[in-house]
Parts: structure tokens; C-alpha cells; sequence
């Protein structure tokens, strides 16, 4: 597991050059991904250590026409009904996997909330405010950020509400 300051990285993702400019501390863990393995998220919470409530997996939902992107614990799933209430709107569904793709830059597995192609409105677990960094993709698969959710809100413009399930 290799572990590199904001100061040491270079180059990068998107993700990880638009935290740079922005001037957020934060830290990348890079592991070796497993193809084989059934979890993204619960295979990034085993390779650094780290609780799988510390973990967020970003995913990319329809709400009424318009995706939207959840940030939740890799250890649960994500309430369609409680993310439409988050944004206003009626009814949510996963997005399709090509489109969710296509609109962040970044393959499924490796979607960052952060450095997206088009800024999606974003809504992050309010569990995650229980902790002082949560570990979100880096915007590779093998490779993931932590920061403060704080950090994570601003930069992204996202709502914190209740929109995890355990």
C-alpha cells in the first residue's frame, strides 16, 4: 500500500490534480485490484485496512431525468427513495452503467466524486460526517482519496443527508 501526500503526488487523476488546486490535504492509498473480487468498494476497504463505514462508494443515479451522484458507505447500499428526497425529486433509479461512464470520465469501479467530466449534483451520506477522513475513488480502480467529508462537500457542492442503508 503506497501512501502519498498532496505534496508528493504528481500528475494524477482528475480527481486527485482537482484536490491539488484546490489545496485540500488528503492522502492516496494505491492497491493491486483484483478483477475477481465480487466488491470494488469492500475489496478498497480490506487492501488499506480500513472499516468499510470509512469507505464510500460513489454511485451515479437517475432522479427524475437528471444523474445525480450518491456518495455511501461501501458496507451498505443506497436508499433510491431518500436520494430523491435529498434533491427535491419524486423517483430515483441506478443509472445505466455506460451513461454514469460517459458523463463522469471514469470507468465503473473507479468513479470519483470528485474531478467528474460534467459536475453532477452530489449528495454524500450523512454518516460520513461521524468521521474526520473517509476514503472515496481516486477515480482508478486500485486507487482511492481520503479526506475530510467537509472537504469532500465543498469541492464537490454536495448535500449531506440520510441516504445510506446499513
Amino acid at each position: 500500500m503506497a501512501k502519498k501526500s498532496k505534496k508528493q503526488q504528481s500528475g494524477g487523476t482528475p480527481a486527485t490534480v482537482a484536490l491539488t488546486a484546490a489545496g485540500v490535504e488528503f492522502t492516496v492509498h494505491a492497491y493491486e485490484h483484483d478483477p475477481s473480487h465480487p466488491s470494488y468498494g469492500e475489496e478498497a476497504a480490506e487492501a488499506m485496512g480500513v472499516s468499510p463505514d470509512r469507505v464510500f462508494k460513489t454511485l451515479v443515479a437517475d432522479v427524475d431525468g437528471t444523474l445525480t451522484v450518491a456518495v455511501v458507505p461501501v458496507a451498505g447500499s443506497l436508499d433510491l427513495k431518500a436520494l430523491a428526497a435529498a434533491v427535491g425529486g419524486k423517483r430515483a433509479a441506478m443509472a445505466d452503467p455506460a451513461l454514469a461512464e460517459r458523463t463522469t470520465g471514469y470507468v465503473r469501479g473507479g468513479i470519483s466524486p470528485l474531478g467528474q467530466r460534467k459536475r453532477l449534483t452530489t449528495v454524500v451520506d450523512a454518516s460520513a460526517d461521524a468521521h474526520a477522513t473517509i476514503c472515496v475513488s481516486a477515480g482508478r480502480r486500485g486507487l482511492e482519496v481520503e479526506l475530510a467529508p467537509k472537504d469532500l462537500a465543498k469541492l464537490t457542492g454536495a448535500v449531506l443527508a440520510p441516504v445510506g442503508r446499513a
